[in-house]
């Protein structure tokens, strides 16, 4: 059952949705390299589309009915976009799930020293990554330092054409012999990924000599380490902040750059963090594509941090943000209850919407080919994931898969079906698992990608647009 190329399908209309779509994609995660920016412009986007703060709606006791729209965010880095249906919240809502975190560098909480006239910030890197993906290249540095008086410094440097970049270091191949051998876990260890931030020392003048008497004033000691106090100094200058702030503060190191375009066709997007949020923004550009449409069903999109490290956290699937949320909104809506809530979880459906490895013709021996997702062909669905024995998986139900590929047919939408890789070839999950343990149906789906958890991802821009298809299709008539 080979699923056709999307590609062949498409009209004028089509191709002019398409790279309308893909083209404020690449600005979106071009712009928004981390969990924070993610937030904070889709909160942009949903204010815009009508959507109020259900802390203040909770404060002011508003009663919710159908068409009322409200979003709510867990520490500024997950967020949930709720609008109501015709239909009681009790019997079930269409959730859009995806993650907005991605594997990168964070910098530690002590990091910045200086070795043999250089200054270097020490980082841990975040998620699954190949060290020896992450040497060499461009880096940028995005996040907020928060001072001890509470205020909240944002940093953005390696985007701007004006500004610097950073970058982690390799072994010249001359001197190269004895890292050559190594396996590739071994080649650049982790704690060597540390980014090289500066070379040039603090200057300290010499008091200038005296009027009178023309002899010379002793002038300042010279700093100890003055390649990292020449650092301090221009961070002090730009952001007004000190080496102690450092542990307060988030910052990740991402690739620098803007996605592109890829192929002379122009029919991928080369970008970093594809991984999930090619997925998120689509799940989101569904949802607010439905705000102002009359649903029988309650739309959520929820996007969360936390999944490429297990979903734990405050900000993750597996807190009760999630349920908290769906709880209030049920209060304001007047069905409040435990009762209530346990029935409009167990009776929503989801869909955790979430990349999945895209077949690539370089490495054919970890793809089962019948079984893998192609890039170009539409949607994917997973019906598990996880490793070996489906370790770690939700396994989506008959049933609920064939609800699925009729409101995808009937849609229009050009979707396939795949596992993640080959069985025992390795393997990974998603949040689905999180949501199912409230009873409800859920099924992995997203956009196949090439190089997954690499800093450029690839994907096509023909299943970027059949994913946001599907993703309004589901909210309207699953």
């Amino acid at each position: 059952m080979e699923r056709p190329c999307a590609w062949k399908s498409y009209t004028t209309t089509d191709f002019e949705q398409l790279d309308t779509l893909a083209d404020s994609y690449k600005s979106f995660i071009s712009e928004n390299k981390t969990e924070r920016e993610c937030v904070k412009t889709a909160l942009e986007l949903a204010k815009e589309h009508g959507y109020i703060s259900l802390e203040e709606a909770l404060a002011q006791g508003t009663t919710l009915k159908a068409g009322d729209k409200v979003w709510a965010a867990a520490q500024g880095k997950a967020l949930m976009l709720v609008q109501l249906g015709t239909q009681p919240l009790e019997q079930g809502l269409r959730i859009l799930g995806a993650h907005i975190d991605s594997p990168r560098l964070d910098i530690k909480q002590n990091p910045l020293y200086e070795s043999n006239d250089f200054a270097l910030l020490d980082t841990h890197y975040y998620g699954g990554i190949k060290h020896y993906q992450w040497v060499t290249l461009p880096l940028a540095i995005h996040g907020v330092v928060v001072k001890k008086d509470g205020s909240v410094v944002e940093v953005c440097v390696g985007e701007d054409v004006a500004d610097p970049v950073f970058c982690v270091t390799d072994l010249l191949i001359h001197l190269a012999n004895k890292q050559m051998s190594k396996t590739a876990t071994e080649v650049v260890e982790g704690e060597a990924l540390d980014l090289l931030v500066g070379n040039r020392p603090m200057i300290i003048e010499p008091a200038e000599k005296d009027n009178a008497s023309g002899e010379q004033h002793e002038g300042a000691q010279d700093e100890k380490e003055p390649v990292k106090a020449f650092a301090l100094k221009l961070l002090a200058d730009k952001y007004g902040i000190e080496e102690e702030d450092f542990l307060s503060a988030e910052l990740e190191v991402v690739p620098a750059g803007r996605a592109r375009d890829l192929g002379f066709d122009r029919s991928m997007v080369i970008g970093y963090g594809q991984d999930d949020r090619v997925c998120a923004y689509t799940s989101l550009m569904a949802q607010l594509s439905v705000s102002d449409e009359q649903l029988e069903r309650c739309s959520v999109c929820i996007l969360v941090d936390k999944e490429e490290i297990g979903s734990v956290g405050a900000s993750g699937m597996t807190s009760r943000f999630f349920e908290n949320t769906i709880a209030e909104i049920m209060l304001l809506a007047q069905e409040d209850g435990a009762l209530a809530l346990r029935h409009a979880l167990s009776n929503s459906c989801m869909l955790s919407s979430d990349v999945s490895a895209g077949f690539d013709p370089a490495y054919p021996s970890v793809f089962e080919a019948k079984n893998s997702a192609y890039l170009g062909r539409g949607l994917v669905f997973n019906k598990y994931t996880g490793a070996r024995g489906k370790s770690g998986s939700n396994d989506a139900r008959a049933e609920y898969v064939a609800r699925i590929r009729r409101v995808m047919d009937e849609a229009h939408v050009a979707f396939q079906t795949a596992e993640l890789g080959r069985v025992d070839a390795g393997g990974g999950g998603t949040i689905a698992y999180i949501p199912a343990e409230y009873g409800m149906d859920v099924i992995d789906s997203g956009v196949p990608v090439l190089s997954m958890h690499s800093p450029w991802e690839v994907t096509s821009k023909a299943d970027i647009y059949e994913a946001y298809k599907g993703y309004c299709a589901f909210l309207r008539n699953v």
